[in-house]
C-alpha cells in the first residue's frame, strides 16, 4: 500500500516538474495554452525520477523568410498568412485575395465614432490590445487605437492617394503599394495619445504615452514595427506609432534587441546553419 502510494506522489510530482520547465506562459492562454500544455503533458510520465532542467529555454525553430515566400503570377508571395510572425514588406506580399480570418473590434477607446474596416483587428491580437490599453490607464497614459485592418481595396485608395497629393517618394517611404501593407495582416495597428497634433507623427516618440509604449508594448506581444535607423531594413520611415502584434515571446527578443521583423528571422536564419 505505501509503495503505490509513493509511486503515484512520484508520478505526480514528474507530472508537475515538466510542466513547470515548459515554454513560457502564452499571450492568451485560451488560444496557444492547448499547445504548450500538449508538449509538455507526455514528459517525464514514464520514469519516477526528474533531473532538474537548468538550461535555458531555446528560442524555438521557426521557418525561415526563404521558406515562406513563393512567386504568384509574378509577385513574390507569402504562404503562411494566417501566421502570428508573418513578414509582409516591399518585397513579400500578401496573397491577393487575402482577408483575416477572425476579425474583431477591440473594447478600446478611438478618436472616431464611426463603424469602420480600420477598428478591426485579428481575435488575439484583439484582446492584447486591450490588456495593453488597460494597463497604461492604470499608469496615468491614455491611449487611442487610430488605424488597424485595411483591406486591399482601402490600401488601393490610399496609395493612389498619397502619391497624388504628397508624391511618389512620399509614398515610398510612409505608404504600402496594395498587398504589401502589414494592416492588411489584421495585426497592426497605429495609436496615439492624448495629444491630437503628435497623431500619426514622429513626434509622438517624445510624449509620455510613447515613451510608456516603446517600453511596455513587448509584454503584451507588440513591437514598434518600422525603427528609427532602421529604415534600410524596413524599407519605411521610422513610426513610433505603429504597433505590430508578434506574441509575447517574439515580441520580448525584438524589442530588447532593438531588432526589427527582417533582423529577427536573419538572426534565427543563421543560427540554424
Amino acid at each position: 500500500m505505501n509503495k503505490n502510494r509513493t509511486s503515484s506522489l512520484a508520478i505526480v510530482a514528474a507530472l508537475s516538474v515538466a510542466l513547470l520547465s515548459g515554454c513560457e506562459p502564452p499571450s492568451l492562454s485560451g488560444l496557444l495554452s492547448s499547445e504548450s500544455n500538449g508538449q509538455s503533458a507526455g514528459e517525464g510520465t514514464q520514469s519516477t525520477t526528474v533531473e532538474p532542467n537548468n538550461k535555458e529555454t531555446a528560442r524555438p525553430e521557426r521557418a525561415s523568410l526563404a521558406e515562406t515566400i513563393k512567386e504568384v503570377d509574378g509577385v513574390p508571395t507569402v504562404t503562411n498568412a494566417t501566421d502570428l510572425s508573418v513578414v509582409v514588406n516591399k518585397q513579400r506580399a500578401l496573397p491577393g485575395d487575402y482577408i483575416p480570418p477572425d476579425l474583431v473590434e477591440p473594447n478600446v477607446p478611438f478618436p472616431f465614432d464611426e463603424k469602420v474596416e480600420k477598428r478591426l483587428l485579428r481575435a488575439e491580437a484583439a484582446q492584447a490590445l486591450e490588456e495593453l490599453f488597460a494597463k497604461a490607464k492604470t499608469e496615468g497614459m491614455e491611449l487611442y487605437a487610430v488605424s488597424g485592418y485595411r483591406s486591399y481595396k482601402t490600401q488601393k485608395s490610399l496609395y493612389e492617394t498619397y502619391v497624388r497629393t504628397q508624391g511618389a517618394e512620399h509614398a515610398a517611404a510612409y505608404s504600402a503599394v496594395p498587398g504589401k501593407s502589414e494592416h492588411q495582416t489584421g495585426l497592426a495597428m497605429d495609436v496615439s495619445g492624448y495629444d491630437a497634433s503628435t497623431r500619426l507623427e514622429e513626434s509622438f516618440a517624445e510624449t509620455p504615452e510613447g515613451i510608456w509604449l516603446a517600453a511596455n508594448c513587448a509584454d503584451f506581444g507588440f513591437v514598434i514595427r518600422y525603427l528609427k535607423g532602421k529604415e534600410d531594413t524596413t524599407g519605411y520611415a521610422y513610426e513610433p506609432w505603429h504597433l505590430r502584434y508578434v506574441g509575447k515571446e517574439m515580441a520580448k527578443e525584438i524589442m530588447a534587441g532593438g531588432l526589427t521583423l527582417e533582423d529577427y528571422f536573419s538572426e534565427a536564419a543563421m543560427a540554424h546553419k
